[in-house]
């Protein structure tokens, strides 16, 4: 039995336990070695944790040209097109500031503008995640973000053509090839060579993700991210191994990523019997596919479990809050309704998860670990601020001055009364 199956409860829904590897003080050496010896402390670092530190601190555009064209046709064109539906979704979201009159002569506004300097850590893990790469640089481009830098670490100097390649065609102005705590610390303080950046994006193992959060409090962040997660609902209409490959896609990312089957059906024979079905799929794909180094530890703390109406199905999802659900069942629509917790929904036997994590247009840098109760994932906004803009005219001081100084004086805040009673004197 690969994917444990047991009657409801909250239990089921704990995420894995993290381990107890304090990484926090190995982090903070880190960030002070960059904080006080900048590009040298990149390169003395690249060489203890990746093996050889690289030639230079920034990919050039001859090692560009090379990536391009050390791809097939095919795969730069598969980029291309999920790039083009990444953008189509993304230009979408761009808002417009509105502008109201809330009192006579009071005009109140907002002015949508770009953060300027952004930082991009792409992952140097057991994958090249150039994916996560258009995730993020689209968006920024299409922001309007002045400066877009991508961090990721080389191995003997090269860095995969594939990420270099969807770099250029996404628009990211320039790649430093410094991965892990380093990289997140250069970009949040700078160095000679790394301008500061005003906000980081991107996702990472553990010690990247405790150095976003040591940073947190002096730049801004995405997210603190987790390890991937997905919920699959299914009831007798599902395809077994729709299911199957679904729960599979994610289990694949690490071992401590989690899936989670939750089988909506009329009672426990029916229930047991499509788990059954969809067990007997994963054993077969999971001979198939390979990459058990990785799934089998992360179905070890993954489950299935039976509900027996769409309310119960309802609360069991909101209750995971998950990264990624898929909603296979007769109606999802109907389901969808009740979701308030999630990162990015699936609807219907045709919609896979890595269709958002390539190519539908979705953004793939979602909540996890339950922060989607709270939080929702990267998109246009992630990569803009807005300001607000009131103007005042002298119909619209005089309208304002009782209110204003009221509670100005009521708090206790003098100067506050006075910076608005001056101008209504001056007006009468």
């Amino acid at each position: 039995m690969l994917l444990r199956y047991s009657d409801y409860s909250k239990e089921l829904l704990r995420r894995p336990e993290a381990g107890n590897d304090d990484i926090l003080s190995s982090v903070k050496a880190i960030i002070g070695k960059v904080r006080a010896d900048g590009d040298k402390a990149l390169l003395e670092l690249a060489e203890r944790f990746d093996g050889s530190a690289p030639s230079s601190l920034f990919v050039t555009d001859d090692e560009i040209d090379a990536a391009a064209s050390a791809l097939s046709p095919g795969l730069r064109r598969a980029i291309d097109a999920a790039r083009d539906n990444i953008a189509a979704f993304h230009s979408a979201q761009m808002p417009e500031g509105e502008t109201v009159e809330t009192a006579p002569g009071v005009v109140c506004s907002r002015k949508i503008v770009p953060i300027e300097r952004v930082g991009l850590y792409i992952p140097g893990g057991t994958a090249p995640l150039f994916s996560t790469v258009l995730m993020l640089a689209v968006p920024a481009r299409i922001a309007g973000c002045r400066d877009i830098m991508l961090a990721t670490p080389a191995r003997n100097d090269r860095i995969d053509p594939a990420i270099l390649y969807a770099a250029r065609s996404a628009g990211v102005d320039r790649i430093v090839k410094i991965g892990g705590a380093q990289a997140i610390a250069a970009f949040a303080y700078g160095t000679e060579s790394i301008e500061k950046r005003d906000k980081i994006f991107g996702p990472g193992n553990r010690f990247v993700t405790a150095a976003k959060m040591l940073v947190s409090s002096y730049v801004s962040i995405d997210m603190i991210a987790g390890p991937s997660e997905v919920m699959v609902a299914v009831d007798r209409t599902s395809d077994p191994l729709f299911a199957a490959a679904d729960l599979l896609s994610q289990a694949e990312h690490g071992k401590d990523s989690q899936v989670i089957l939750a089988i909506r059906a009329k009672d426990g024979d029916e229930a047991r019997a499509i788990y059954e079905e969809i067990e007997r799929e994963l054993e077969r794909e999971v001979e198939k596919l390979g990459r058990k180094e990785y799934m089998l530890p992360s179905l070890s703390h993954s489950s299935a479990f039976p509900v027996y109406d769409d309310a119960s199905l309802i609360d069991a999802i909101n209750e995971y809050a998950p990264e990624h659900l898929i909603i296979s069942t007769e109606d999802p629509e109907r389901i969808l309704d009740g979701v308030v917790n999630a990162g990015s929904v699936f609807l219907g036997q045709y919609s896979p998860e890595s269709a958002g994590d390539y190519a539908s247009g979705t953004n793939h840098t979602l909540p996890t670990s339950g922060w989607a109760r709270s939080s929702s994932g990267v998109s246009l906004d992630s990569f803009l601020k807005k300001i607000t803009v009131q103007k005042l005219s002298a119909e619209g001081i005089k309208a304002l001055s009782p209110i204003i100084e009221t509670l100005a004086e009521a708090e206790g805040l003098m100067a506050h009364r006075e910076a608005s009673l001056v101008r209504r004197l001056a007006c009468e």
